[in-house]
Order: structure tokens, then C-alpha cells, then sequence
């Protein structure tokens, strides 16, 4: 029989993830800080709690994908918080993108209280957390993995094992570094080709099987050529995960360039009032700055 979940946080990626454990006949305790977030997956036959220790009392198994370091922290430690009703024997994991130091200190400070709490972020974007063929970076202990082992299969198609604590998080942030580095450098090309007069749909076709072509590239340009900015990989989100990744580096002693000086133009995209497009939306950058024919 599959051990009751509780689920915290059902935004644009927790909302599709909870949906495919149910699918998977999980039996699924949900609570967002948004109560309407709540009632899809309500009427999907979740039962909704209104606060994150009341996730705990119904469950001793929790996944939290709430949106930044700070809410991770208060959802677990805070007023109303998960530690309110966790005790020894429930297991925490974390899906969010947040920093891999705080993921290190709630390890150790809820595992005084004999709370297990580890990380295990995610790639793919809403498109693959739809179809439940996630990425998912995992850390912990075996036993902390296999009691999991479910969960995971039912929200992704590639699960690795990372290590301890925090590891996971330190995984996730080099990918999207790489990502969002590699979405300015699609535009910067974008907007050269557009210059010099190139039609924008033949170098999408010309890249797309030579060597230029990347994941980004991929993910970016269509919405570009489209003019559809919508919410996808949002703005915000981005250059939140470029300051995790910035201050990330400074705690190791690492040294960085190209993430902090591409943090700038999404800085410049958010001060365009950008800040909830897709982040293929930073073409619009390099149109005003370059004065390029738009798309």
C-alpha cells in the first residue's frame, strides 16, 4: 500500500508534480499558502490542510516545492511551520531551488529533533513536470532515497543519487547556470543574425543541426520567433537562481564571471518590466539596446 505524502507548495511545477503522484495512487495531503492552488487537486482526491504543520500531522513523508530559500524556512521552522508536529521517523525532502548551505543547516538542525530533511531539486521545466519525466537530483542516505524511491518515479524519468545534503543543490545550481548563461548568449546571436539580416526562423533552422545547438537554444528561440513570452522559465525566477549561484561561488572561493555578468541583463529585463515573461524575453533586451528589427 503507498505510504501517505504530504505536498507543500503547488505553484507552476509543485501543481503538476502532486497531480502525477496522485496518478500514481499516492494518497496525497496538499497545503500553498494560495488556498485556490489546493481545490484542482482537491477535487483530484487530495485532502488539503490549511498549514504547513497540519501537512505533518497527516503525514510523515513530505515533499516541499515552495519558491525561495526564505520559504523553505519558514514552512519548516516557522509559526505554523512543518517542526511544529515532526517528530522522529518523518522525512523531508526538498524539491525547491534554493541554497545549498541553508539545505546544510536544516539537515543538521531538524535531524537533532530526529527529522531526516534532504534535498532533491529538479530539472525540466513545467513541460516535463506535466508529463512526470523530471530530472531529479537526490541526496541522502540510501534509506532516505528508497523510501522516496516511488515519489520519484512517478514525478521523473532520471533520478540520480548525489550524496549527502546539499549536494543535490549544489547540482542544480550548475545546471542553471549553465541554462541561463547559454539563454543570453542565444539572444546576443539572435540579435546579431537579425542585424546583419538574417530571417530568424532560417537560423533557427541552420543552428538546430550545427554545432551552436544547445537545450537553450532549443527552449528560446521558438518563443522568440513566436513573439510568445508567456510564463515559462519566468525572469524572476532565473535571476533569483543567479544569486544562489553568485553567492553560491563566494562562499566556496570559486571564481565566476560569466553568471554575475549575466545576471545584469536579466536585471535589465526585470527593470523593463519583464519580470514574468519567459525568459526567452530577454531578445527584447538586446532590441533596445541594439536597436535590432524586432522578431
Amino acid at each position: 500500500m503507498a505510504v501517505k505524502t504530504g505536498f507543500i507548495g503547488l505553484g507552476a511545477m509543485g501543481a503538476p508534480m502532486a497531480r502525477n503522484l496522485l496518478k500514481a495512487g499516492i494518497p496525497l495531503v496538499v497545503y500553498d499558502i494560495a488556498p485556490e492552488r489546493c481545490r484542482p487537486l482537491q477535487d483530484a482526491g487530495a485532502q488539503a490542510v490549511t498549514c504547513a504543520a497540519a501537512v505533518a500531522r497527516e503525514a510523515t513523508r513530505i515533499i516541499c516545492m515552495v519558491e525561495t530559500t526564505a520559504q523553505v524556512r519558514a514552512v519548516m521552522t516557522g509559526s505554523e511551520g512543518v517542526m511544529e508536529a515532526a517528530g522522529v521517523g518523518h522525512r523531508i525532502v526538498c524539491m525547491s531551488t534554493i541554497s545549498p548551505k541553508e539545505i546544510v543547516d536544516l539537515h543538521h538542525e531538524l535531524g537533532s529533533a530526529g527529522v531526516s530533511f534532504t534535498d532533491a531539486p529538479v530539472s525540466g521545466g513545467v513541460e516535463r513536470a506535466i508529463t512526470g519525466t523530471l530530472s531529479i537530483f537526490a541526496s541522502g542516505d540510501a534509506a532516505v532515497l528508497e523510501a522516496f524511491r516511488d515519489v520519484f518515479a512517478s514525478m521523473g524519468s532520471n533520478v540520480f543519487s548525489m550524496g549527502k545534503a546539499g549536494q543535490g543543490m549544489a547540482m542544480k545550481l550548475v545546471n542553471n547556470m549553465l541554462v541561463q548563461v547559454n539563454t543570453v548568449a542565444v539572444a546576443e546571436a539572435m540579435s546579431l543574425g537579425i542585424k546583419a539580416g538574417l530571417d530568424p526562423q532560417m537560423i533557427y533552422d541552420v543552428i538546430k543541426v550545427s554545432t551552436g545547438y544547445s537545450v537553450a537554444f532549443e527552449m528560446r528561440v521558438p518563443r522568440m520567433i513566436a513573439g510568445n513570452f508567456a510564463p515559462g522559465g519566468i525572469m524572476d525566477i532565473s535571476y533569483k537562481d543567479q544569486e544562489l549561484e553568485t553567492t553560491f561561488a563566494k562562499q566556496l572561493g570559486a571564481p565566476m564571471f560569466l553568471a554575475p555578468l549575466t545576471q545584469q541583463i536579466y536585471q535589465i529585463a526585470r527593470n523593463l518590466g519583464l519580470a514574468k515573461e519567459d525568459a526567452s524575453a530577454i531578445i527584447k533586451v538586446y532590441e533596445q539596446l541594439g536597436g535590432s528589427a524586432s522578431l
